[in-house]
């Protein structure tokens, strides 16, 4: 049952008179439950309880907290079915979409539960040369960490997702502001994490989520002085918002924000001569996945002009005319996808492709694909604009130094492509692959850019715009190193240094002691 409530830790809450309910964009209707927004005193009493919930968080063992995770991911999996069908109502988001993100959910927490069971991933290192003073360092948490559910993946990147199992897996207490879209479906997944804190004795006040229809919430969390990181995925415009108010605030916090990308593909010749068809059905699914509404939905195609170009162009037109369109998040990311569309084609200088020309039933998205030459790309940075939804640009460049200059007059991107058939052909335009290296978190080669698999090794970021800290991954174990921070230990005696630091290694973990990666005790 969805009581519309806010979580306050374990305690459910609604003072405010704001109400709010979601909306069904395949229904075209609101759903029944009304929500209730959170308001200035609720945002005080969850955060006030995650600061003193910290103090005896970051105390836990790294096993005592893998513990938690784990059965975060239980308590998920035991209420699945009805999680999958408030994600599909409030979303519109096929059966199948809700199946995946649900997994990967679960696997993500697990992934970080068995990070937090091998104990390295504290970074320690020991530097204690004879003659020299003992330094030894570690990663320990900031403290309470505000996360902004995301509209477009319910479950992998908002109440249980990325940020709030990275967060929480470095010992820091997490408040969601959960989206206005997919609200009944944060209420449930909090349920879930709030009792698997009770079951795993967690401090009231580890979690919370907080409703809200409007902007109030997310500025009083994060202006408040004990709110210390904030984990963020959407828009630019919300993002940079959002790294303003952090940095205004008399103790300045870090915001890791995720804002989107245009993802270029760089299509070699040699993979439009040999597999144009290959490539064009790819990228014609690609492009409308989701309905286009992934932050890794390839919105720029890049290449040298030839026939073999033009060819593709044709056959990726022809393709993704015959997609059958699929509902948007909501009527209000129908409408700005449908500014955004019309902003970028109210220019001149371009050639349209191909759109579906079909009937569509409300709130779904028209797929569109135009052309335009490398030289009015370069002049009109209109054409180089995130466009949230099945929508695409493809480039012909007139010779490799002009797709060269194209590359290098991007803004930072989270993926970038490399389309080839010959590897010979890779040594030839190496210069286009640094260039485009230079702009993105993750380059990759011979594949669609869609799909982040949840790994070590994974970078979901890059440079801005793309994230507000290309240092960093929002996907992935390594997305935990944004909630902590070093410190180190200069002389201090042994038995009060911390578990990972004491000389007889007792957690048996991963050091660097004195420039050698070792478990040995020392």
């Amino acid at each position: 049952m969805i009581t519309g409530k806010n979580y306050l830790g374990k305690e459910l809450s609604n003072d405010g008179e704001v109400q709010f309910r979601t909306f069904n964009p395949i229904d075209n209707k609101e759903t029944e439950p009304t929500f209730f927004e959170a308001t200035r005193e609720e945002v005080n009493m969850a955060v006030g309880k995650a600061a003193k919930a910290f103090e005896v968080y970051k105390k836990k063992s790294d096993l005592e907290i893998a513990e938690f995770l784990e059965a975060i991911a239980t308590e998920l999996e035991a209420d699945a079915e009805a999680l999958k069908e408030i994600y599909r109502t409030e979303s519109g988001l096929p059966e199948a979409r809700s199946n995946g993100e649900f997994t990967r959910t679960v696997n993500q927490l697990r992934a970080f539960s068995e990070m937090l069971k091998d104990g390295s991933w504290v970074d320690a290192i020991i530097s204690n040369p004879e003659g020299k003073p003992d330094i030894r360092r570690m990663q320990i948490p900031f403290g309470p960490v505000a996360v902004f559910g995301a509209s477009n993946f319910p479950f992998a990147f908002s109440t249980a997702g990325g940020d709030t199992a990275s967060a929480l897996a470095s010992g820091s207490p997490v408040i969601v502001k959960s989206h206005p879209l997919h609200a009944g479906t944060g209420e449930l997944v909090s349920r879930a994490i709030v009792n698997a804190a009770i079951k795993t004795g967690m401090p009231d006040g580890v979690f919370s989520n907080l409703n809200s229809k409007g902007i109030e919430v997310g500025e009083w969390l994060v202006k408040h002085p004990k709110i210390k990181a904030v984990g963020f995925t959407g828009s630019y415009k919300a993002g940079v918002a959002i790294e303003k108010l952090a940095a205004n605030r008399p103790e300045p916090i870090p915001v890791y924000a995720e804002m989107g990308s245009v993802n270029p593909v760089v299509a070699l010749p040699s993979s439009l001569e040999q597999k144009s068809d290959d490539w064009s059905e790819q990228y014609a699914g690609s492009i409308t996945a989701g309905c286009g509404q992934f932050c890794t939905n390839p919105g720029l195609i890049l290449a040298i002009e030839s026939p073999a170009l033009d060819s593709f162009i044709e056959k990726l037109g022809t393709k993704l005319s015959k997609v059958a369109p699929s509902v948007m998040l909501s009527p209000e990311i129908q409408r700005q996808f449908e500014a955004a569309k019309s902003e970028v084609l109210s220019q001149d200088g371009y050639n349209q492709i191909n759109k579906f020309d079909g009937d569509l039933q409300p709130n779904y998205g028209r797929q569109e694909v135009i052309s335009v030459s490398g030289e009015s790309f370069l002049q009109n940075s209109a054409f180089h604009k995130e466009v949230f939804g099945p929508f695409s640009v493809v480039v012909k460049c007139k010779d490799k130094d002009q797709l060269n200059e194209v590359l290098r007059n991007m803004e930072g991107q989270l993926t970038g492509t490399i389309l080839s058939a010959d590897q010979q052909e890779l040594q030839e335009y190496n210069d286009i692959i640094e260039s485009l290296r230079e702009t993105v978190g993750r380059i990759v080669y011979n594949n669609v850019p869609t799909g982040v698999e949840v790994c070590a090794a994974m970078t979901h970021g890059g440079p801005f715009p793309a994230t507000s800290n290309a240092k960093f991954t929002s996907v992935g174990l390594t997305a935990v190193q944004r909630w902590v921070r070093p410190i180190s230990y200069q002389d201090w005696p042994d038995e009060l240094l911390p578990e990972a630091l004491k000389s007889s290694n007792p957690l048996g973990i991963l050091r660097n002691v004195n420039g050698r990666f070792t478990t040995d005790s020392l």
